[in-house]
């Protein structure tokens, strides 16, 4: 058995080797050549066409860095934005590039701003998760106590100005997340019942600005995922 070196590269060259032009086509013509095979048949016709503890392997280690493939899109988009927006003086105190708890209230903070960037592409659907995380990410900036300009990013702002004027229910918006619930309801009761009437509230508070035309580059790369989407649904 050949060794699989570290680098993804090499895995997915393996894999690619594997796959062909055509994967449909070779796993139509795996299924027809081990058909009334016994286990020793079965090994052979698998090792002829490069089944291999190498090929699991490759294929493991591309499914795990796909899995981070997330976290890539945050950190790069995040390094190519900012010095698109930073004002001449303005000093970064910090930014958190990672995904998940990073001890770090916002995505980035400097001297004269604070804010969080949501590189999503909303497709117009349910969402639920999205619109959840935009409204926790919009209500963490509108009630953050501070006098520095408070801004979302967002890969287009229909979408999300659409959820955020919508009727949607608080309560199901945050049922998720009990400790920002009861932060909500310790600060304004039973005041604001629907999205809609929070962002009345503090539309003036969080500027919405739209990341498209400042990182072009994330545009192109969704427009890519969302036809190649489109493409396997046919």
């Amino acid at each position: 058995m050949a060794s699989l070196g570290h680098s993804i590269v090499d895995a997915l060259q393996v894999i690619d080797a594997f796959i062909g032009p055509d994967l449909g086509a070779r796993v139509a013509d795996l299924e027809w050549k081990v058909k009334g095979c016994n286990g020793d048949g079965c090994r052979a016709k698998s090792e002829e066409a490069g089944v291999t503890g190498t090929l699991l392997t490759a294929a493991y280690s591309v499914k795990r860095a796909a899995g981070q493939i997330h976290v890539v899109i945050h950190v790069v988009g995040c390094l190519l934005l900012l010095p698109r927006i930073m004002e001449l003086g303005e000093k970064i105190e910090y930014v958190s590039l990672g995904a998940g708890n990073t001890g770090k209230d916002f995505d980035l903070a400097t001297d004269r701003r604070i804010a969080e960037f949501k590189f999503i592409h909303w497709r117009g659907g349910p969402e639920t998760m999205r619109k959840k995380a935009l409204f926790k990410d919009f209500y963490r900036l509108a009630e953050e106590p501070t006098d520095r300009r408070k801004e979302l990013y967002v890969l287009g702002t229909s979408h999300a100005l659409r959820f955020l004027r919508s009727s949607s229910a608080l309560e199901s918006v945050m049922s998720r997340n009990v400790a920002l619930l009861e932060d909500f309801r310790e600060k304004f009761g039973n005041k604001f019942s629907m999205v809609a009437d929070y962002y009345a509230a503090r539309e003036h508070v969080v500027n919405l600005i739209d990341a498209s035309p400042l990182v072009p580059e994330l545009v192109r790369a969704v427009s890519v995922e969302v036809a190649e989407e489109e493409q396997a649904e046919l």
